[in-house]
């Protein structure tokens, strides 16, 4: 096996390749500033103002990645999540701005309400059978469908629903076909799971749960079987494509759903992008090299998009091997 391993052949024989074309970055966009912010548990990220979102996604496009992810941090939240679907919300703002001026950048956009509920909650908030406020499963359905549709006329082209609704992606296929957006695709975030790895997004987005938590709706991390049925789920349903969600830790659910024959996606989420940022400043890794290998990992195990914090970054690493 060591003759494969000759350095002269490792180009030719290398199985995996990331491309530019793999990546999608994320992307805040704040409606309560002017100039951009940085996210202090995620160094190297900001939060962007709604007039800068142009700005970066013609940076973003002219470096190779061709699809960011909006986020939106809303100025006013409310129960009802209003902000959500309103026309000229932060996140219906920032599509306009980036299809504006790069018409050709696909822009995918978060359809969740944490961020904008004055709870913290994914959606309708309400009191369960134990009397504990929880998420309510039909009313946010409603409110899924509104706020995709109107991520759809503001111009996005993938919505991708996060927050593990039973029947959202039905709900919202019905919703954005009677709305004539018929080509307008679902990116479901199909597996995911409760995990302890948002926390840095959580102050990134400004979408903490200040009551309960969101373990009746995510998934147990133990829990890959259900993981799997969660996806299979959405498929029947219609999603366009799957994902999971975080993505390191979970590359056995990642590998079992590309059974499914639909492009898979997968979330390196904060905590995974602060974790090797924090050993990186700290000179205990390389930030370049154990990037690159996690984002390989993901790639190996079956992953056709990542949506990763590193996006730009591997852009310039990718043009310097190049080089």
């Amino acid at each position: 096996m060591r003759r494969l391993r000759g350095r002269h052949l490792l180009p030719l024989l290398t199985e995996h390749h990331l491309n530019k074309k793999d990546l999608i970055a994320p992307i805040f966009v704040d409606q309560t500033i002017t100039v951009p912010r940085p996210i202090e548990t995620m160094p190297g990220q900001n939060r962007y103002p709604v007039s800068a979102v142009g700005e970066v996604a013609t940076r973003l496009f002219r470096k190779g990645i061709w699809a960011l992810l909006l986020f939106g941090v809303p100025e006013v939240k409310d129960p009802e999540a209003s902000g959500a679907f309103d026309p000229n919300g932060v996140i219906q703002q920032a599509v306009r701005a980036v299809k504006q001026a790069v018409p050709a950048m696909v822009v995918l956009t978060d359809v969740c309400a944490c961020e904008y509920t004055s709870s913290g909650i994914c959606g309708i908030g309400g009191p369960n059978r134990c009397g504990e406020v929880d998420l309510l499963n039909d009313p946010s359905l409603a409110l899924m469908a509104d706020i995709a549709v109107s991520h759809a006329e503001a111009g996005a082209d993938i919505v991708a629903p996060s927050c593990m609704l039973d029947g959202m992606v039905i709900t919202i296929r019905h919703a954005l076909d009677q709305a004539g957006f018929q080509d307008v695709l679902i990116l479901s975030y199909s597996t995911k799971f409760a995990s302890a790895l948002y926390g840095p997004f959580r102050d990134a987005a400004d979408s903490s749960c200040f009551c309960g938590d969101r373990t009746s709706y995510q998934i147990n991390p133990a829990n890959g079987r259900e993981g799997y049925m969660e996806s299979r789920l959405d498929v029947d349903e219609g999603a366009d494509m799957l994902m999971v969600k975080p993505a390191g830790f979970y590359l056995d659910v990642l590998a079992s759903i590309t059974d499914f024959g639909l492009p898979v996606a997968a979330y390196q989420v904060s905590g995974e992008y602060a974790l090797i940022m924090a050993a990186a400043e700290n000179g205990w890794i390389n930030k370049k090299a154990v990037a690159m290998e996690s984002l390989i990992a993901i790639k190996r195990a079956g992953a056709d998009l990542i949506i990763t914090y590193f996006a730009e970054d591997v852009a310039g690493w990718l043009d310097e091997d190049c080089e």
